[in-house]
């Protein structure tokens, strides 16, 4: 009896494993599509989570296609309009990255916040929301829910900020140009940095766009900055990020045969579907005691870090 039972078992289970595996196919196929946004896709994986819905082996390949997905975004960057940029622009976002990264790794200490789970924020914050975290993290070797944690703080308010800058913006009486520069320095992800600049206005879309640009180069030399302090910290794991000069690599390639322009479409738009289906297998692979263990002191460190970049990003190119 106890070994028809014990067999039931192990069959049923074999049933709910190839269930669970239909249901990841399933939504590994919907992050394809429009509607699949990276937010709505770490939602899923959450979901997932909650309801104890695991691959067995899926998990594993998280990492390269987070760094498949670095590298393939590079063809869709123009080095023509990084290059042709304002100087103000470059100062601007140079003093920007450096100040903030500082800034939130100090602040992390103060909120008593895991190293890993600061650095991903600062790095969010600092240059481009979930590409800089996707591309600091197999840096870091962090774990999925220091991950995850940082990767919900900068969504949350990036979102906040596709809405709130917009509107602070006309109440202070903002120039385009002005509104451009401070939306590109503390808006997180580029597409919200598109769309507030594109609210404001055609100008303010521009300069947006461009300053965003060269703000979202500055996660080549963060990346190698990072994995040089983890070495020598003494942390044998720690692999020098070569899809970081891959990702550079697919920057100059673009822009040295612009004749396959249509081809670097496709590459693009293969990287940013990759990152939306690396962040579902992120947010599917935590667990609620994850969550539980810094959450608010994660929230805490991002929404002070963000509103302090806001503010003293808008003094500094007002003065």
């Amino acid at each position: 009896m106890e070994g028809i039972k014990a067999e039931s078992r192990i069959e049923l289970s074999g049933k709910r494993e190839a269930f669970h595996n239909w249901l990841y196919a399933i939504l590994v196929c919907l992050c394809f599509l429009p509607f699949m946004s990276p937010a709505i896709a770490l939602l899923a994986g959450l979901i997932f989570s909650l309801f104890k819905i695991k691959h067995a082996s899926l998990h594993r390949y998280t990492s390269p296609v987070l760094q498949l997905s670095i590298v393939l975004m590079g063809f869709g960057m123009s080095l023509s309009d990084v290059i042709t940029a304002s100087k103000t622009g470059f100062v601007v976002t140079a003093i920007s990255v450096v100040s903030v990264m500082i800034f939130g790794i100090l602040l992390g200490k103060f909120f008593k916040v895991e190293k890993n789970i600061a650095t991903l924020i600062a790095a969010g914050t600092a240059i481009c929301g979930g590409s800089a975290i996707a591309a600091i993290a197999p840096i870091l070797n962090s774990k999925s829910y220091q991950n995850s944690f940082a990767l919900i703080v900068v969504f949350v308010l990036n979102a906040v900020a596709l809405f709130l800058f917009p509107f602070v913006g006309r109440e202070l009486g903002l120039s385009q140009e002005l509104f451009g520069n401070w939306a590109a320095v503390a808006i997180h992800d580029t597409s919200s940095v598109v769309g507030a600049g594109a609210e404001y206005g055609e100008k303010a879309l521009q300069v947006a766009t461009t300053v965003k640009l060269i703000r979202a180069l500055w996660i080549i030399p963060l990346s190698l900055v990072i994995a040089f302090l983890q070495k020598n910290e003494g942390r044998k794991s720690v692999k020098f990020p070569w899809f970081i000069l891959l990702f550079a690599c697919a920057i100059l390639f673009a822009n040295y045969f612009p004749e396959l322009h249509a081809s670097y479409d496709h590459f693009n738009w293969l990287g940013k579907r990759g990152m939306v289906i690396a962040l579902f297998l992120i947010g599917s692979n935590i667990t609620l005691d994850e969550i539980k263990k810094s959450g608010p002191r994660s929230f805490a460190l991002g929404i002070t870090l963000w509103v302090v970049t806001a503010v003293g990003s808008l003094y500094f190119l007002t003065r």
